[in-house]
């Protein structure tokens, strides 16, 4: 099955991600963290809580009466249990677009919505998701992957640089 995705007026191909066991292992860790009183199934509100803790969104209504449309039921109440659950994030994770998590992150950097990041938009969000890293490095870095030397980085430099890898250079 292949997925298609539009990025920036580009159309890309995209394979599917494959759900490797680690993932497995922690999509149950979620469900029984979220499986509060060790009851062993969730609810609506256990579903959207795990849902934001694995794939950073909380989700809409309609994307979670979907997952409950063939759900069980305990006293009236519909709940997924640990192998539908698994089931359901499985499907949920081979779905994601690496493109997209990409294309989210840069929207993220770019609190201005200008379209590039600058060095003040790196540091900003350093600041706060890393602050051990020391402010040369982060200036070292933007004007690495500042490929044209403008002082901003483009959405082109960034997804180039998310997807670097050192087997790239060899």
């Amino acid at each position: 099955m292949t997925a298609y995705s539009q990025t920036f007026g580009q159309t890309m191909t995209t394979v599917p991600r494959v759900v490797t066991d680690q993932d497995r292992r922690l999509i149950a860790a979620a469900f029984h963290e979220y499986d509060s009183g060790q009851k062993g199934y969730l609810n609506r509100e256990d579903v959207k809580v795990a849902t934001v803790s694995l794939f950073g969104y909380k989700p809409s209504k309609f994307e979670v009466d979907q997952v409950f449309k063939n759900a069980a039921e305990v006293n009236g109440e519909h709940v997924l249990e640990l192998d539908p659950f698994i089931k359901v994030m499985s499907s949920k994770m081979a779905a994601q677009d690496k493109d997209e998590e990409i294309r989210q992150v840069f929207l993220a950097f770019d609190t201005h919505c200008r379209g590039f990041l600058t060095l003040d938009d790196l540091l900003r969000a350093g600041s706060l998701v890393a602050p051990h890293i020391p402010r040369h490095r982060m200036e070292a870095a933007f004007r690495e992957v500042d490929s044209d030397g403008d002082s901003r980085v483009s959405y082109r430099d960034f997804e180039y640089m998310m997807k670097y890898s050192l087997d790239d250079r060899m």
